[in-house]
């Protein structure tokens, strides 16, 4: 059993390095679709303190077709500030796959439009000066719920 936390374009290294050890953590799947703002390679990973990357469940696409070639058949959900409905009413399945953006953009206006009924957001204040939350801090909030949902499988 497992979830998947897909990351499209990441751009900000310790985003992605606080969403792989929770990745790690919960015995979830981490999807990192290029192109990255940072690079992969072994020195510039454990330079940043990254010790914990061997133990992630890494999958690298080389684009967002690429990966939706590969898993556009699965359930997946955009986490996207033009969410319909929140996270929390979204009914998670085991293998859901979580779709995070781009920190600066998000994820695509026109891939939200093509999956709008599984475009899901997290609830916040209507003052336009905030656009968003912090994409680690998104990540875990809905890993955890759909986490709970299934009843924290396999975590103690």
């Amino acid at each position: 059993m497992a979830l998947h936390i897909v990351l499209v374009e990441p751009e900000i290294p310790p985003n992605t390095g606080n969403i792989a050890r929770t990745a790690a953590a919960t015995d979830s799947v981490l999807h990192l679709v290029k192109p990255l703002g940072f690079s992969l390679d072994e020195k510039s990973l454990r330079r940043a303190g990254l010790d914990y990357w061997p133990y992630v469940k890494l999958e690298v696409h080389e684009s967002l077709d690429d990966f939706m070639n590969k898993y556009g058949d699965r359930r997946l959900w955009l986490a996207t500030t033009k969410g319909g409905r929140y996270y929390t009413d979204a009914k998670f399945q085991d293998e859901d796959m979580i779709l995070f953006g781009r920190e600066t953009a998000g994820l695509p206006r026109d891939f939200i439009a093509e999956h709008n009924e599984t475009a899901i957001r997290i609830p916040m204040s209507a003052d336009t000066r905030l656009r968003s939350f912090n994409l680690s801090n998104s990540a875990n909030i809905i890993l955890f719920e759909a986490l709970r949902q299934l009843g924290f499988p396999g975590l103690e």
